[in-house]
């Protein structure tokens, strides 16, 4: 039975999931997600830890399950493990089932012990090439060693990892079953994602989609691949690899629209709530924080926007559509 509070969306879907990006900003920029010259949100517009800890609690109250922190990339935000131990106290008590963060890795060395000790059981890692050469030339910034060993010390530190792959023609196609047979090799699931029409970059998409439909194709020309029913609270649709016994999933907002079963809303670091990814509807839940101390309001304002939440997305690359399907990039709303 759902609770009398939980978050029922017009669709009948309950809100159990919930993504937070903690900052625009990143140590990477990489060609798919951000143009080189990046104008990042002032300072003063972000939430302060401590609003940013209140509203993921009003949520965790009214149902989410599952909390994951973002970015750009979470773990440059100035006293991030603040948060995250604040939040670590919904594990304890049970309210809150999984705590858990998107990464580039390259902050993961440093960090990786104390997100262990606050309950963070698993990370998704994104990397898109184990070519260091061409590492450095899709992130801009990046330092491929540098995330090796934010991995290593990952593991050590008894933290799982999913590799998020996305998969762009010309330049990683030929290489992910490579890739798949080192994750699994290390004992990573890998996930694979199509390219996302998310904010104007300094390449043209067309020319870097590829459907995974085709991907998946190409993948069964070397490995048996079996549907399985595994499911993390996201959106990949999974398969068990034979040859390697490890998991792969598909994530295809383009080809096979994931929306039917969408538990997620997403929250941005000034307080804005993304009802889908895909859509620019918003609303914003700063105004209503600040306004009272207590929570009826930020409340009512969540209730108001779960009321909006759209059936699905609208995604599209095409060469007729050669601009974003929405103009935000993904480092604001969150991955």
């Amino acid at each position: 039975m759902i609770p009398a509070s939980s978050m029922i969306d017009p669709f009948g879907r309950e809100i159990t999931y919930l993504r937070v990006s903690v900052t625009d900003r990143c140590d990477f920029r990489c060609v798919y997600c951000m143009a080189e010259d990046m104008t990042f949100l002032p300072k003063k517009d972000l939430l302060s830890l401590e609003e940013l800890e209140r509203l993921c609690s009003v949520f965790i109250n009214r149902g989410v399950r599952r909390l994951r922190l973002t970015g750009g990339e979470p773990l440059v935000r100035k006293n991030i493990m603040h948060l995250v131990r604040q939040l670590s106290g919904h594990l304890k008590t049970g309210a809150l089932e999984e705590l858990t963060l998107t990464t580039n890795g390259s902050q993961l060395e440093r960090f990786a012990g104390e997100l262990a000790d606050c309950g963070v059981r698993r990370v998704n890692l994104s990397l898109d090439t184990l070519d260091s050469e061409k590492f450095q030339a899709i992130t801009r910034w990046g330092v491929f060693d540098k995330v090796k060993r934010g991995m290593d010390a990952a593991q050590e530190a008894g933290l799982k990892i999913k590799i998020n792959t996305v998969a762009l023609k010309g330049f990683n196609d030929q290489e992910i079953p490579e890739m798949l047979r080192w994750a699994h090799g290390r004992g990573m699931d890998m996930t694979v994602i199509e390219t996302m029409p998310m904010g104007e970059i300094d390449a043209d998409r067309t020319d870097q989609y590829l459907p995974l439909s085709q991907l998946r194709a190409q993948l069964e020309q070397q490995f048996t691949l079996t549907d399985i029913p595994y499911k993390t609270g996201g959106p990949a649709r999974y398969v068990e690899v034979a040859e390697t016994g490890g998991r792969l999933g598909f994530i295809t907002p383009l080809t096979h629209n994931f929306c039917e079963s969408c538990n997620r809303v997403r929250l941005t670091c000034t307080g804005t709530l993304y009802m889908c990814l895909g859509q620019e509807d918003a609303a914003d839940l700063r105004e209503p924080l600040r306004a009272s101390e207590g929570n009826e309001l930020l409340s009512h304002a969540i209730d108001e926007a779960i009321g909006r939440k759209p059936k699905g997305h609208d995604f599209v690359i095409d060469r007729k559509t050669r601009r974003p399907a929405v103009s935000r990039h993904m480092s604001v709303t969150g991955g």
